[in-house]
């Protein structure tokens, strides 16, 4: 039984992507699984990868999510059998500790074929069980927004009950920290352009909101509804045009992670104002496998589920791309497969 996946064309473009159908998975060998891919979900990194912005090798299967059930088991593997859900991570070799040099040229989606297919035979490794009671189209939204959100807040950050928090906008790794921040009893500003969306947030728990095409100067707004003290973390999705004001809202000391690039790749940086402040701005990309299944501890313990803004079949994954890029979604875009 043949493999169906979808393939970046040359040049990368939405319009170029293809349905490809590949040899059937082979059994998996000693220490892999075989999985039945069931979901996957939308990033700004994949859409950097189809679109052309990240280069990747012509004919590259991408998305770097993948959920579904495991069909069958290698010599070696104890830790699924036949009919467990699992989800991938997003790097294929950082299990604990420090991100290896080699970690970035095996991101699926990206170095290598990645889960815009309806089947693989990878190692175990590759995956970690779902979080109990979640689909495969939940599952799927954990491995990069859901990881990257945890991350910023409780392994590079220490956020705690009490503690601040800042997120901008709506997409998913800012709902992610919204919910996870709110589940440790920190206080959250949210920012975004749309007052529609801002009363999803303030619904969902947000404490603070800011809408950034009224307050162009929302880092000050920020310091206004902290009284002047900042906030403990920002996570910073914007990056270059909006790094400044993340700097603005911290307060002495406070934790900018900074995550994304969607408001630019570079620009000038006020670097009196990150010394003044004593800031840690720290880049970050996701995070490694150990730190998932922290993650995953976490969301079972609190009962913290992903917003699905809405579903797209795999077929039609440049439409699904294509809703991406009107930023008019809320939480994260899912593929079924």
């Amino acid at each position: 039984m043949t493999v169906s996946a979808i393939r970046i064309g040359a040049p990368a473009t939405l319009d170029s992507l293809y349905l490809d159908q590949l040899p059937a998975c082979a059994a998996p060998g000693p220490g892999e699984i075989h999985v039945r891919l069931r979901a996957s979900s939308l990033n700004f990194h994949d859409f950097a990868v189809v679109t052309g912005i990240l280069p990747a090798a012509a004919g590259r299967i991408p998305m770097s999510d993948g959920a579904g059930e495991v069909v069958a088991v290698g010599e070696g593997v104890t830790d699924y059998a036949p009919g467990d859900l699992v989800v991938s991570t997003f790097f294929t070799n950082w299990d604990d500790g420090a991100a290896p040099a080699t970690a970035f040229t095996t991101v699926p989606g990206d170095g290598i074929d990645g889960y815009a297919r309806t089947e693989i035979t990878a190692p175990a490794g590759w995956f970690t069980p779902v979080p109990k009671g979640y689909s495969c189209a939940e599952a799927a939204t954990l491995t990069c927004a859901g990881l990257t959100a945890w991350r910023a807040l409780f392994v590079d950050g220490t956020v705690k009950p009490g503690s601040t928090v800042l997120v901008q906008g709506t997409g998913g790794v800012s709902i992610f920290a919204l919910q996870m921040a709110k589940a440790a009893g920190a206080r959250v500003i949210a920012t975004s352009s749309s007052d529609a969306k801002l009363e999803r947030l303030q619904a969902m728990g947000a404490d603070g909101l800011i809408n950034y095409k009224t307050e162009a100067a929302w880092g000050l707004k920020a310091l206004e509804l902290t009284g002047g003290a900042g906030v403990d973390c920002v996570v910073e999705i914007g990056g270059a045009g909006t790094l400044d004001q993340s700097m603005m809202a911290a307060r002495v000391g406070g934790h900018v992670a900074l995550i994304g690039v969607l408001a630019g790749f570079a620009g000038p940086v006020q670097t009196a104002l990150l010394m003044a402040k004593n800031l840690r701005v720290q880049g970050l990309t996701v995070g490694s496998r150990a730190m998932q299944l922290a993650m995953i501890a976490g969301v079972e313990a609190n009962g913290i589920r992903p917003i699905i803004d809405s579903h797209f079949p795999l077929a039609d994954l440049a439409g699904a791309f294509r809703h991406q890029a009107s930023n008019t979604h809320f939480g994260k875009i899912v593929v079924d497969i």
